[in-house]
């Protein structure tokens, strides 16, 4: 009998602390797809030095001064393509249903929420996460990742020094407790 493979999109990815790639040290990653053909996520808790501002000023200068909403860096791959993973019935010029939550890549979004009609949670990212066809399910087998289900209030609600921590404790994991240090029986 054939069973179907367990895709994890709408999952936390977190880093294990032995993780080399210095990228994603201490990452958490929204998967926001996960398929036979790859997946594709964002970092939700590696803010940059870059507010919402900062890219107003250069899209749409009369909108700037209005919002300090923090951008995060969202992976390596298209660091300079933005991403808004956010909330609500309204659609934009560019958005991509997730099921829970909606992906939005277009300006408009941005210019919305400078004049406070955008979605009530957003989260803005410069850049992906991106992995090949069984690329992640061979880092998953490394453990590489821990996985778990993606809960609403760590995305929107907590700091992002705390997500990662609050992510393992969903898997009943203290972070902060594990080590990159293998042993040998």
């Amino acid at each position: 009998m054939q069973t179907s493979p367990n895709y994890l999109t709408h999952h936390f990815l977190i880093a294990m602390p032995h993780m080399a790639d210095d990228r994603f040290d201490h990452s958490l990653i929204y998967l926001c797809d996960h398929s036979a053909e790859g997946a594709m996520g964002l970092v939700i808790n590696q803010p940059s030095d870059l507010s919402l501002d900062d890219l107003l000023e250069q899209l749409a200068p009369e909108l700037s001064g209005r919002t300090r909403q923090t951008v995060f860096n969202g992976g390596p791959v298209e660091p300079e393509r933005g991403f808004v993973l956010h909330d609500g019935e309204r659609r934009w010029e560019s958005s991509a249903e997730l099921g829970p939550l909606t992906l939005t890549t277009s300006q408009d979004i941005l210019r919305a929420m400078a004049c406070g009609e955008g979605p009530q949670q957003a989260l803005i990212t410069l850049g992906y996460a991106g992995w090949g066809a069984g690329q992640l399910e061979q880092e998953l087998a490394n453990n590489v990742w821990l996985s778990c289900p993606a809960e609403h209030h760590i995305l929107f609600q907590l700091p992002s020094g705390e997500r990662l921590n609050a992510a393992a404790r969903t898997l009943g994991i203290d972070w902060t407790l594990l080590t990159s240090q293998a042993g040998h029986a």
